[in-house]
């Protein structure tokens, strides 16, 4: 289910889980600033994370960056701040999804 509620203009601010910072570069070659870029697309997707939310609601978010990579990236709301878990390149299923929203 897509959230069409979530206004992530209301949030001021990004961080990273400081272990998997390291772990989406070493692994997919993300770089925080390349994850952050999906939340600017307006044709961005975000959908609650109902198996991972067991201790904070948590959510996917499935967008392009400013060179055309899509990424899955997920991440839980605390405040005004986006705090990013993990950011990986999309698989073929959840591209798909992206472009079906086109």
């Amino acid at each position: 289910m897509i959230c069409t509620m979530l206004r992530l203009d209301s949030f001021a601010n990004f961080e990273w889980d400081r272990g998997n910072l390291d772990k989406s570069y070493q692994k997919h070659g993300i770089i925080p600033n390349e994850a952050e870029e999906v939340f600017l697309d307006e044709r961005v997707i975000i959908v609650r994370d109902i198996k991972h939310s067991q201790k904070e609601n948590r959510f996917i978010v499935i967008g392009k960056t400013t060179e055309k990579k899509i990424l899955f990236v997920v991440f839980t709301l605390r405040k005004d701040t986006v705090r990013i878990i993990s950011a990986r390149p999309a698989n073929r299923k959840e591209r798909g999804k992206y472009e079906q929203k086109a």
